[in-house]
């Protein structure tokens, strides 16, 4: 199967180190949302019953993930991953900062490198949770990022991700549109490429789904701060039209028309939440169908 292609996107590999690196200092400010969507996709292992030894958080941030996978598998020895410097440092700074709790709990610390979520750095099986918390529509070409997934998953590991969908930010695009034709947001994977995605690089029967998240902001300034924390809205060089400040005001005025009966101004965020079990190779080297012995007798056949 042909995986579909990626959606163009304004946003360069280099353009994100910068900015997330500069973003780093001041992560706490815009984190309120990755914490709210780690915890609905954290909530979905309260009924998966797995014990990892070695989990990888891809696109850690500054680590607040690993902190808490600490909580949850005490006894498993995590590594953080991100692509930028400055979080990767975060997170390197929070594990240190937790040392004493560490011992305290005997559980072991965890590892944290900067690394491209399409080369990822560890032999193949290295983890038995693969981890990512809205990390995955950073990257272009998500077609090259799954397989490397599946590649460092231990057999019958499990992958859990979650990720912006095509619909997040609708009514900042919509206002974009009416001050120029430049594209100033991302262009998220939709969630059944992603599945199809997953399936060509070995996952057994992926799941997806979606659910929708408003925020509601009182000004656009308030509203165009929060983006810019998150960094998922960047202002492009100028590609002709209005410039500077006049663009941004045509761009707070075109807010202030979307105000809602309730006198705020709404935004949407469509969050993608994928899972997916490896399981064994059902052929070896040679071409052979590979049956567990466990795997017998199910339902008359194997699987």
């Amino acid at each position: 199967m042909k995986p579909a292609a990626a959606p163009p996107s304004p946003f360069s590999a280099r353009f994100l180190r910068t900015a997330f690196d500069r973003r780093a200092t001041k992560w706490a400010d815009a984190d309120f949302l990755m914490r709210e969507v780690a915890s609905r996709l954290a909530s979905r292992l309260d009924y998966i019953k797995l014990k990892p030894k070695r989990v990888l958080d891809i696109g850690c941030g500054t680590g607040g993930d690993l902190l808490a996978f600490g909580e949850r598998y005490p006894e498993a020895y995590r590594v953080g991953l991100d692509a930028s410097y400055g979080m990767a440092s975060a997170a390197a700074s929070a594990g240190a900062a937790t040392g004493w709790r560490r011992l305290l709990r005997s559980s072991p610390p965890y590892g944290v490198v900067q690394a491209d979520f399409s080369a990822l750095p560890f032999a193949p099986r290295a983890f038995d949770l693969v981890w990512s918390n809205l990390a995955l529509h950073w990257y272009r070409e998500p077609h090259r990022v799954i397989p490397e997934w599946h590649r460092v998953l231990s057999t019958d590991g499990l992958l859990m991700f979650s990720a912006y969908g095509p619909d997040t930010l609708r009514e900042l695009r919509a206002a974009w549109a009416e001050v120029d034709d430049v594209p100033h947001g991302l262009e998220p994977t939709d969630m059944h490429d992603l599945g199809d995605m997953m399936v060509a690089s070995g996952f057994d029967t992926p799941v997806t789904d979606m659910e929708r998240l408003t925020l509601t902001f009182e000004t656009p300034d308030t509203l165009l701060r929060d983006v810019r924390l998150l960094g998922v809205n960047p202002l492009p060089e100028r590609r002709g039209g209005l410039t500077g400040r006049a663009r941004i005001a045509a761009l707070r005025a075109a807010l202030e028309r979307q105000r809602g009966s309730d006198g705020t101004i709404a935004l949407t965020f469509e969050l993608v939440y994928g899972h997916a079990w490896k399981v064994p190779d059902k052929t070896d080297a040679a071409g052979n169908a590979v049956i567990r012995l466990q795997d017998i007798g199910r339902g008359g056949r194997p699987r």
